[in-house]
């Protein structure tokens, strides 16, 4: 008996999975339309694009810890987030950099996507965030 409900079972089980598999394509967007991934930028080429001004940043962490510090010439995504537009590039293709807080915060997403929504093509992402950018030697620019 139970060569037999063991098989029926896996057989029952690798259903489910596929139904689960297809429900997540349906809301989260199928292989092929996902959200578009982001590469880390490394602080170095960070350091250097901020040097010769090729890179637009955007802080994500917030008004209010936008307003104790932020990486240099930062944009406060929250205060901007509905013009976002007015306040980017118009080359499409330039170098924007979305950071937060640090490797556990999760908040340069919803700004990265924002950014690639608006047809950005050369979105990348800061791990580091101020606690990176502190820990590499950096200092943390003031709100004027």
């Amino acid at each position: 008996m139970i060569r037999f409900i063991l098989p029926a079972l896996l057989i029952l089980c690798g259903s489910a999975v596929g139904i689960q598999a297809a429900a997540c394509d349906a809301t989260c967007g199928a292989a092929g339309s996902a959200a578009p991934a982001f590469t880390d930028i490394a602080v170095a080429d960070l350091k250097a694009g901020i040097a010769g001004k090729t890179v637009v940043l955007i802080d994500a962490n917030g008004s209010a810890t936008f307003a104790k510090g932020r990486l240099p010439g930062a944009i406060d995504f929250s205060a901007n987030a509905n013009d976002l537009a007015k306040v980017l590039p118009a080359d499409k293709g330039a170098l924007i950099v979305a950071y937060c807080g640090g490797p556990k915060c999760g908040a340069w997403k919803g700004a990265a996507e924002a950014i690639a929504k608006l047809g950005y093509t050369n979105v990348k992402h800061f791990s580091g965030g101020l606690k990176g950018w502190q820990e590499a030697g950096e200092k943390l620019e003031p709100t004027l």
